[in-house]
């Protein structure tokens, strides 16, 4: 049976990928909770790490959003290479080539989950699973957009919401993106 890996709340993990996804860079903190080897995870696409419980429509998002160039915030379940998981609290940015400007990279910039964002997000992720067994991505989607619209919240307002993000949680982010430029 899997468990559950309780991350540093000071460490971050960071990766970068090309803009396929496949993996270009892993600190060292991501290669120690992911249970891969550096060598195993160069190379690789980013989803070696995908835990089957996280709804689809969250990655639909997080992929129209980097396509169109918009960093992104999202509550990710990964899973590592012995089956065990773990919960981060991600800002998934664009890195841009200094010549021309143009996108070639993805940085994702990882933090715990708040305790307090978990139990919002569990029942919400197992309520968008239970939609896509249903109608398939697009009832998931449309189950997340009547809780957005309940909500009077865009799906940012949402996450900076239950993830808290303003004071430190703000500032880690931010001085994580000063490091990674």
């Amino acid at each position: 049976m899997s468990k559950e890996i309780k991350l540093s709340a000071i460490r971050p993990i960071v990766s970068r990928t090309d803009l396929k996804g496949k993996i270009k860079y892993a600190n060292s903190y991501f290669i120690e909770v992911s249970g891969y080897s550096e060598k195993e995870l160069i190379g690789t696409p980013h989803n070696i790490i995908r835990h089957p419980d996280m709804p689809k429509i969250i990655f639909k998002i997080m992929w129209q959003r980097l396509d169109n160039n918009q960093n992104i915030l999202a509550i990710v379940k990964n899973q590592t290479k012995t089956g065990d998981y773990y919960w981060v609290t991600t800002l998934f940015e664009t890195k841009y080539n200094h010549f021309d400007n143009t996108p070639e990279a993805y940085l994702a910039l990882r933090k715990a989950v708040p305790k307090k964002a978990l139990e919002t997000i569990e029942p919400l992720y197992k309520e968008l699973i239970a939609q896509e067994l249903l109608g398939g991505v697009k009832a998931s989607e449309a189950y997340l957009l009547e809780i957005l619209r309940d909500k009077d919240m865009t799906y940012d307002e949402f996450m900076q919401d239950i993830v808290e993000y303003n004071g430190l949680v703000a500032k880690f982010f931010n001085s994580m993106k000063k490091l990674f430029i």
